[in-house]
């Protein structure tokens, strides 16, 4: 299940992008993909054919991770 992610970064703008699992404590990076801005436009210091990109994690203060928009509505008892 992919997650989407916002990165908030040191003097930078927050980056939102997708990862199929959460970060480990023990990991040296995030490998984030579909990387954009938080309005869905496109960063500028990223070129826009970039499959995905690592960030290391001295460069993240703190990551929030988006509920996901997709779910499906659970339907309850039906009555015949």
């Amino acid at each position: 299940m992919p997650y989407t992610l916002l990165l908030h970064l040191n003097n930078e703008d927050p980056i939102l992008g997708e990862v199929d699992d959460l970060p480990h404590p023990t990991d040296s990076f995030v490998l984030v993909s579909n990387v954009r801005r938080r309005d869905g436009k496109d960063l500028h210091s990223i070129e826009p054919d970039t499959v995905s990109v690592i960030f290391p994690w001295h460069r993240i203060v703190f990551i929030e991770v988006m509920s996901a928009e997709e779910e499906g509505e659970v339907i309850g008892f039906v009555r015949e």
